[in-house]
């Protein structure tokens, strides 16, 4: 019965990590994702959800002031909505990531609807740029063994994060400041990080993200001392 029972909350503990591993942005038991660098004065910003109109425009301004590069994942939809804006941010020497057509949560989909996704994705972006893009970042941090599989097997990187901004639903730029600001200093282990933030939003084009812009200006003048590049720049950990 003793047994039986050690045997139960194995199994148990077993499936809860599992299911943690789905989502966690550090978590590697499905497969090896980018989640930070090895030098510490290395530090990337990365933005999710975009492109978004005025506010991805607004952010290649902050980011140009301080001669900062950045990594967007931008939605497929969205691109093909304003080609345009996908444009600007390869010509202010950003890099680009596909963020799926649609932005569904991959642990939910079937193996033809993910890599429906990506390949339309990577299709509209390869049309707005003229070429071809290597890093994938999945919705929400979803992912199951097949998801990175599938990224794996059409020549993207998947990159998740090591510092949550909580942006999405901040009040303030302050507050997005504090929770960034908060998980840098307090890292026991130097390492570079990698930010999560969002130049939109994946209800809707258009999205308010004013706090966000305002908040990256505050991080650039924060840490001042790093140097700010794309994901594919960070040192290898």
């Amino acid at each position: 019965m003793l047994l039986s029972a050690i045997t139960a909350l194995i199994s148990a503990a077993a499936a809860s990590y599992a299911g943690y591993a789905t989502m966690a942005p550090t978590a590697q038991l499905y497969g090896r994702t980018i989640t930070h660098g090895s030098d510490p004065n290395q530090m990337a910003l990365t933005f999710d959800d975009g492109p978004n109109h005025p506010h991805t425009l607004h952010l290649l301004d902050v980011l140009a002031k301080h001669q900062a590069r950045a990594t967007f994942f931008l939605i497929g939809r969205y691109v093909r909505q304003r080609p345009e804006l996908a444009r600007a941010i390869a010509a202010a020497g950003h890099e680009i990531g596909n963020h799926t057509f649609t932005h569904p949560n991959l642990i939910f989909v079937s193996a033809r609807k993910l890599r429906q996704e990506l390949e339309d994705c990577n299709k509209t972006l390869e049309d707005a740029l003229g070429k071809k893009v290597n890093l994938f970042r999945p919705p929400f941090g979803g992912r199951r063994p097949n998801v990175l599989r599938t990224a794996r097997a059409m020549g993207m990187q998947s990159v998740m994060w090591s510092v949550t901004a909580y942006d999405w639903s901040a009040k303030s730029s302050d507050a997005i400041l504090q929770k960034a600001s908060g998980q840098i200093d307090s890292r026991r282990r130097s390492q570079g990080e990698i930010i999560l933030l969002h130049d939109g939003g994946h209800l809707a084009f258009g999205t308010d993200r004013g706090f966000t812009v305002k908040a990256t200006e505050q991080l650039l003048q924060r840490y001042a001392g790093k140097r700010f590049v794309g994901v594919s720049e960070l040192t290898p950990a």
